[in-house]
C-alpha cells in the first residue's frame, strides 16, 4: 500500500480566475493547511472573495473534483479528499495499520453486531456449508475523519468461537481475526458497483457514486474463517497487482 502523492498546485492558465482560484485551493491542500474532510468555502463565498460569477467558481471546482482534491455533496457543500491509496489486489490489508503507516488518525466505528442463524442456501453460498452460525459485523472505517471503508462481515463461530464475546469497538473485526486467527488460504473478488443509498449515507457519498467493492473469503486448513464484503469510495481508492509472466513449458 502507497500513499499516492499529492499533486502539485497548478499554475494558473494565462492568468483567468478560475486558475487562480484552483490553484489557492490547491495550494491550501497540498500545504496541509486544508485537510481531508475540510469544508471548502461555499460557492457564494468564493465568488465574493475573488470578485467573479459562480460559473467561475463552478468551473474551478469542477476541475478539482475530477482530479479527486475534493469531493463534493449535494446541498451540503465541497470537501477536501482524502489521499488516494494503492492497495494490492493480493493483501489482507489491515487499515489500522494502514492508516498509521500513512501518518493519519484512524478510527472505527460498529453499525451492527448480532450472532445469526444463516438458512442453508446462504450458509453454502458463502462456504460454510452446515455451519450456519456466525458472528455478523457492520461497520465503517475512517481516516482523519474521513470514511473510507464500509465494511459487511460474517465470522464463522465454528471456527472461530472467540468472536461470540468480542465487542470489535476497541479493535476492528479484520484487525482482530488477523491477531487471533491464522489463515492459510484467500479469495478476493473486485467488483465495480454503485452505492445504495444506505451505503452512501454511511460513506457521505452521494447515492449511485462510482465504488469498488472487495468480496473476500479466508480459510484456515480447508474451513471457512470470514467472508467480507467491503465497499469503497471510488475516487479515494484503487487496486494495484503486480505480476509476472507464467512460464509454460512443452510445445503449444
Amino acid at each position: 500500500m502507497t500513499k499516492m502523492p499529492r499533486s502539485k498546485p497548478s499554475k494558473p492558465e494565462n492568468g483567468s480566475i478560475s486558475a487562480r482560484i484552483r490553484a489557492d485551493i490547491e495550494r491550501n491542500i497540498v500545504s496541509g493547511k486544508w485537510p481531508p474532510g475540510y469544508k471548502i468555502p461555499f460557492e457564494r463565498e468564493l465568488v465574493s472573495q475573488y470578485g467573479c460569477s459562480r460559473m467561475t467558481v463552478n468551473k474551478a471546482l469542477l476541475a478539482l473534483t475530477a482530479n479527486g482534491m475534493i469531493y463534493r455533496r449535494r446541498s451540503v457543500g465541497s470537501f477536501v479528499s482524502a489521499p488516494r491509496v494503492e492497495r494490492s489486489v493480493l493483501e489482507i490489508q489491515d487499515l489500522a495499520k494502514e492508516a498509521a503507516r500513512r501518518g493519519v488518525a484512524y478510527r472505527h466505528e460498529v453499525r451492527s453486531r448480532k450472532v445469526e442463524t444463516l438458512d442453508p442456501a446462504t450458509a453454502k453460498s458463502v462456504g460454510l456449508g452446515n455451519r450456519r452460525r456466525v458472528m455478523h459485523v457492520v461497520c465503517v472505517h475512517f481516516m482523519s475523519d474521513v470514511p473510507v471503508a464500509f465494511e459487511d462481515r460474517l465470522i464463522s463461530l465454528a471456527k472461530v468461537p472467540e468472536a461470540r464475546k468480542c465487542t470489535f469497538e476497541d479493535t476492528a473485526p479484520g484487525t482482530w481475526l488477523l491477531q487471533t486467527v491464522p489463515w492459510t488460504e484467500a479469495e478476493h473478488i473486485i467488483r465495480a458497483r454503485s452505492a445504495t443509498p444506505a451505503i452512501a449515507k454511511q460513506l457521505r457519498i452521494e447515492p449511485n457514486a462510482a465504488c469498488l467493492t472487495l468480496e473476500r473469503h479466508t480459510w484456515h486448513e480447508n474451513l471457512l474463517v470470514t467472508r467480507v464484503e467491503i465497499v469503497y469510495p471510488g475516487d479515494r481508492h484503487q487496486f494495484v497487482g503486480r505480476f509476472s509472466p507464467v512460464e509454460h513449458r512443452g510445445s503449444e
